[in-house]
């Protein structure tokens, strides 16, 4: 017959001994070793089935009792040992409060992060709203809802990279034009800045990934005088100085007329410079007036409303305000690029 109290009073005093000598800094083997599965206390707990039926419930309470004191008596070791230890970090780590501080390090914004915040500060205060694209998308809305079907000789301009389920990293951010167009009712003004991937090769001029800010504007009477006028004010107050802007026609699937926008050389004041080549003049965007098809995918009468709609490349932009040379150095990840723009 097993004697319930003897070996409870045996594993305490075992405890008491434990705990006396240097075990005592091991908390988790005295756990395993006195409630652990194999301990003595967890097979006197499965030997109560063996006891008497009338004195099953007295040896349960026993061995709670037990088991409870053995618990105490551990975590208030802990608590112990971790107020010695931090009593001893603190003496050894005592901090001379004559001694001067050091100044801590302040980082900075990339470049890119500051004039994107710049830039939607500028078109929000000019009454546009701010959308977000999503970075992987389907061929629907990045091509094909701003007329560019499938086939279609437009596409090598816009070759980017395809996942294995068919889905598709954004080569502009008028991937969102028809869920803004489909979504609201005129007068509609939004801006879409994100990152944009196209599949080329990267060189001083060129990168594989970058920003794009895509613009809308759709409401009754909209006429080619007002996206002159919209971009030109965005322009002056992008870099602080008056800007003159010329539009040259050109080709795009989602807009007709379309064409590109030509500021006046923000470096050279439109005198002529190396980097105008000597014309005066800068292309920088391309823009034009909404392509009917692209209205009426999105649910909008062309008959009744028009609109503008234009996309630039932010990481240009700044590299003109700044006179930087190789757009490659944005994402070298090289501190001292960054620091330059505090």
């Amino acid at each position: 017959m097993i004697k319930f109290e003897e070996k409870t009073k045996q594993i305490l005093q075992e405890l008491d001994a434990d705990i006396k000598s240097d075990n005592i800094y091991n908390i988790e083997n005295l756990r395993i070793k006195y409630l652990g599965r194999k301990s003595e206390l967890s097979k006197l707990l499965k030997d109560i089935k063996n006891a008497p039926k009338e004195k099953r419930k007295n040896i349960g309470l026993l061995l709670n009792r037990t088991k409870n004191a053995i618990q105490t008596k551990l975590e208030k070791i802990k608590e112990e040992i971790e107020k010695e230890e931090l009593d001893k970090s603190i003496k050894k780590d005592k901090i001379d409060i004559t001694e001067p501080g050091i100044r801590p390090t302040k980082g900075n914004l990339h470049p890119i992060t500051k004039l994107l915040y710049k830039s939607i500060d500028i078109f929000t205060n000019m009454g546009f709203e701010v959308y977000e694209p999503y970075q992987i998308d389907d061929d629907y809305n990045n091509f094909e809802s701003i007329n560019i079907p499938k086939e279609h000789p437009a596409r090598d301009a816009w070759d980017t990279f395809w996942t294995e389920d068919g889905q598709i990293l954004i080569t502009h951010t008028s991937s969102m034009q028809n869920r803004i167009l489909s979504s609201k009712t005129p007068p509609i003004r939004a801006v879409v800045p994100g990152r944009c991937f196209r599949n080329e090769a990267t060189d001083a001029r060129h990168e594989h990934t970058f920003h794009q800010i895509e613009g809308v504007y759709v409401d009754k009477q909209i006429t080619f005088t007002d996206m002159l006028g919209t971009l030109q004010t965005y322009f002056e107050a992008f870099f602080e100085k008056e800007i003159k802007v010329k539009f040259m026609p050109d080709y795009f699937p989602f807009v007709e007329p379309g064409g590109q926008i030509a500021l006046s050389c923000v470096l050279c004041n439109g005198k002529g410079c190396k980097v105008c080549k000597n014309s005066g003049w800068l292309e920088i965007l391309g823009c034009g007036m909404i392509h009917p098809n692209v209205l009426k995918e999105a649910g909008i009468d062309p008959n009744i409303y028009t609109g503008f709609a234009w996309g630039f490349g932010l990481e240009r932009l700044i590299m003109l305000k700044n006179g930087i040379d190789d757009i490659r150095l944005f994402h070298s990840g090289d501190i001292r690029f960054i620091k330059q723009f505090k």
